[in-house]
């Protein structure tokens, strides 16, 4: 369903993503691990077409998403890291709004499809800028999936949230995933262990692992050994 061939990405001298290959195939849920900076929020914004890469290509469902962009979007729902929302406008009037621009077909049933299933009764009728975090996790998950896209990219959902909004929103992911094609973004070893059925690492841009989320522990890239640390609460990869 996304296959990725030879992708680079370089900002002048810095090399963002070197070379990458990978394939997702229908029905995966992929945990895209790696630390900050690793080149994962650039890769996947290549992928969903935000951004044009310095060489390679990046197909969706065979489409070349350079040559087909509006085509690819509709395949795709994205949650990106830093969740752009209106805050000034109400819960249901901002997903109506997407679901417009998305020209969504039986907009009002969608409406309430995803509104169960990201848990949003509770904050119908309050404006998004009064939203916890987690709630506006939930709206933005609710925006990226209205369309009932085949594939959901989501860069780190869980960012800044409490354990129970965490396993809410893994659960959301998990629900989606049992139909569809899923890619989670994230530096967290939990998120993966709790979500995912194949994990692909990134570490300074380059892949250096692709499997099952068991064979995933400590990992020899040349002079550096990619261990699991565990930090507080959870495991995060160094």
């Amino acid at each position: 369903m996304i296959r990725v061939e030879s992708l680079t990405k370089c900002y002048g001298d810095l090399v963002a993503i070197d070379n990458l290959n990978f394939t997702v195939g229908r029905g995966e849920i992929v945990g895209f691990l790696g630390p900050n900076a690793a080149g994962k929020t650039t890769t996947l914004r290549i992928v969903t077409g935000y951004m044009p890469p310095t060489k390679g290509k990046c197909f969706v469902n065979d489409m070349d998403v350079l040559e087909h962009p509006t085509e690819v979007k509709e395949l795709i729902g994205y949650l990106p890291e830093n969740n752009p929302l209106y805050g000034e406008m109400e819960v249901t009037e901002y997903l109506e709004f997407i679901g417009r621009i998305r020209k969504v077909n039986n907009l009002q049933k969608r409406l309430k499809d995803v509104i169960e299933l990201c848990a949003l009764d509770n904050v119908i009728g309050r404006n998004i800028g009064e939203l916890s975090h987690g709630y506006r996790q939930r709206v933005g998950l609710a925006q990226a999936i209205l369309h009932d896209p085949e594939i959901l990219i989501a860069d780190e959902p869980t960012s800044g949230l409490d354990p129970l909004q965490v396993v809410e929103i893994r659960n959301m992911i998990k629900e989606f995933g049992k139909k569809k094609t899923v890619i989670l973004s994230t530096h967290v070893l939990p998120e993966v262990e709790a979500t995912c059925n194949r994990v692909i690492i990134i570490h300074r841009g380059k892949i250096v692992a692709d499997g099952s989320k068991d064979q995933i522990g400590k990992l020899s890239t040349g002079e550096e050994i990619i261990t699991l640390h565990a930090k507080g609460d959870e495991n995060t990869i160094k």
